[in-house]
């Protein structure tokens, strides 16, 4: 949820769970073995079904919007001068209501993709890169060896988990005062400081460097370097002249509609490229299966014998090469989940959801909640098909796709703004909910878990994170002060893609009051989106040697919206990596250091959570540490030498 709130950046983790999984339960069974309670073993089963209830709780942190459409409604995303942030265009977070919102949009994606699983992962046998990866890692811990090395890996999560947790207390210590804290350290000098190129000490921000592809790091340096160092002062200068002088920081009229809008761009173009590319792929992937299938009849009894097992052959026809594939495929087929069932339950819940959500948002009317329940099953049928193939999630892309047609149906006056963001909220659940489910299936697939086990998982995760999710984001609201501009943080600090979506919406009702060559800048970055986009798509297709010299785009366009000082800090974690690898030991560090990553992390949010719960009580830090220049500080001997002469 920090994570989701600070950065928006969204690391597996899927280890750490798997991980935790299996220790606490083998510590729970020498519990019960040293008070002589009788059990059942500990099987593989047991532990993909743990990490898929923890895995599907967690990532509604991120599906829920908390840090994109939940906030993208409400005035911390807006400001009261520009048309359209006023009446039915904004809408404050409730937790009450938020709580009922994931119940009534997060149930119907499960459903879905089940009359779907055995054709996917039996019949196409698509391979799932994530949760075949879970499934491997689940696999080796119930070996001699994997046993001993979870021990190793969970010994090590324990250690940088509790170190960090105090961290932040520790940091907590020195901000008793506006702008305090060890938090604002000027690395690289003053003036450099002014723009947000600093390290911050955050072990999140270290964590998530030490996981991240370096190239994903250094493209948000470079994307910093443009935006924060270059363009945004430069557009400062034009105050008075491109837009008003003396606006809110916050102010879509002024420099933050520059940052919004070109930021808003690039992400649109990315997500465009990534989308029509995604439909092609699997296009061919498709087509090339289906001629398989076609011409196998027709095949040599050679050409059929190389053909991958379960290619075109029905469930019930098809002949097992090895004795697992047979195992797998009995297992997996045994417990029969039937279509009838599924759909049934799909449209019972479209049909509630369809009731409920405009009673808890009446911009949305019950046709237009109909309509997105009636394009969610396509959608999600492609995305969990692109899943499979390239293991890129593009639900937030079709969220986009659905906010930009929903903001432009209901129309501004009929709040187009808050109605496109709920929209978003109801497709990014659905799709996304039904290709995590379809990647928990492969992982139960190969792990020889039940089908059933996987469904009461997932179903029991994703009760658990409608309640969590929101309880922990109520208290991170409450603390940072959202709906009142960010008291106890920088207004950049928080929730960064939550202007990014209502930018979105925003350009989808209409251009009001946009500042001037907005749209000029926004149509140039576009275009170099675009054609960075498809420099590094043909790169990595022809295996050019130059692809690890072009940026990733959508790192390039987040750094338009986040301070410079998280990827300074993502640096600092990739550099620790780089080091680590090449100058300590190159196996511990493939080993220990996705945990190590984790526990930095895991930690952070919940030391942040208890400093937040601090302040929540009414403590008060009792000290306050600040840097000044040089300048500063003889300005303020100067001032308190007169305080000690009167």
């Amino acid at each position: 949820m920090r994570l989701n709130l600070t950065s928006g950046l969204v690391p597996s983790l899927g280890v750490p769970a798997g991980l935790l999984g299996f220790f606490m339960a083998r510590a729970w069974i020498r519990v019960q073995d040293v008070f002589g309670v009788p059990h059942l073993p500990f099987t593989r089963q047991e532990n993909a079904l743990i990490q898929t209830a923890v895995v599907s709780c967690s990532s509604i942190a991120f599906t829920g919007g908390f840090g994109t459409y939940i906030l993208g409604m409400s005035a911390k995303s807006a400001t009261e001068r520009h048309i359209g942030n006023e009446g039915k265009n904004m809408d404050e977070p409730n937790i009450g209501r938020l709580i009922a919102f994931l119940f009534l949009v997060n149930f119907a994606g499960l459903f879905i993709i089940i009359p779907l699983r055995k054709m996917m992962i039996i019949r196409h046998r698509l391979t799932f890169p994530s949760g075949t990866a879970t499934a491997h890692l689940i696999n080796s811990f119930h070996t001699p060896h994997g046993a001993k090395q979870a021990r190793q890996q969970v010994g090590t999560l324990l250690k940088s988990l509790g170190a960090t947790v105090l961290w932040p207390l520790f940091q907590w210590l020195f901000t008793g005062g506006k702008n305090c804290g060890l938090e604002a350290f000027p690395t690289f000098g003053m003036l450099a400081y002014q723009r947000g190129f600093y390290f911050d000490l955050s072990t999140t921000n270290v964590g998530i460097g030490m996981i991240c592809p370096p190239m994903i790091t250094a493209s948000m340096l470079a994307g910093s370097v443009v935006s924060w160092g270059i363009l945004w002062p430069y557009i400062e200068t034009k105050a008075g002249r491109w837009f008003p002088e003396n606006l809110d920081a916050n102010d879509l009229g002024g420099i933050m509609g520059y940052r919004v809008f070109v930021g808003v761009s690039m992400i649109l173009a990315d997500g465009l490229f990534t989308f029509l590319s995604s439909l092609v792929r699997t296009a061919n992937a498709m087509r090339k299966r289906r001629r398989g299938c076609g011409g196998h009849a027709r095949a040599s009894t050679t050409t059929s014998a190389a053909a991958p097992p379960f290619q075109c052959l029905s469930a019930t026809e098809r002949t097992m090469q090895t004795f697992d594939d047979r195992r797998r495929a009995q297992v997996f087929l045994r417990d029969r989940l039937p279509a009838w069932v599924a759909v049934a339950a799909y449209v019972a819940l479209a049909a509630i959801s369809t009731a409920a959500v405009p009673r808890l948002y009446p911009q949305l009317g019950y046709r237009h909640v109909a309509a997105a329940y009636v394009a969610a099953p396509v959608f999600a049928f492609c995305n969990a098909y692109s899943v499979g193939v390239t293991d890129m999630n593009l639900s937030a892309t079709y969220g986009k796709i659905a906010m930009l047609v929903y903001c432009s149906w209901v129309g501004i006056d009929g709040g187009g703004v808050v109605a496109g963001l709920a929209a978003c909220g109801i497709i990014v659940s659905a799709v996304s909910g039904a290709s995590d489910f379809m990647q928990d299936f492969k992982t139960g697939y190969l792990t020889l878990t039940s089908p059933r086990a996987v469904l009461v998982g997932q179903v029991a995760g994703t009760a658990l994170g409608c309640v969590v999710n929101p309880a922990i984001f109520w208290v991170f609201y409450k603390v940072y002060n959202m709906a009142g501009g960010g008291a106890a943080a920088d207004d950049d600090d928080v929730a960064p893609y939550a202007r990014a979506y209502r930018g979105i919406a925003m350009l989808s009702v209409g251009r009001h009051g946009l500042p001037e060559h907005s749209l000029l800048l926004c149509k140039l970055f576009f275009a170099l989106a675009l054609v960075l986009s498809a420099a590094r798509e043909a790169a990595e297709r022809r295996r050019w040697r130059a692809v690890r010299y072009i940026p990733s785009t959508v790192g390039v366009a987040v750094a338009f919206f986040v301070p410079p000082r998280i990827p300074v800090g993502m640096a600092a974690g990739c550099l620790a990596l780089h080091v680590w690898r090449t100058r300590v030991d190159a196996g511990g560090a493939g080993l220990l250091s996705p945990v190590v990553a984790s526990g930095l992390i895991c930690g952070d949010g919940l030391g942040s959570l208890m400093s937040s719960m601090l302040t929540l009580l009414g403590a008060r830090p009792p000290i306050c540490v600040k840097f000044l220049s040089r300048f500063q500080n003889q300005k303020l001997d100067a001032f308190l030498t007169t305080l000690r002469a009167s």
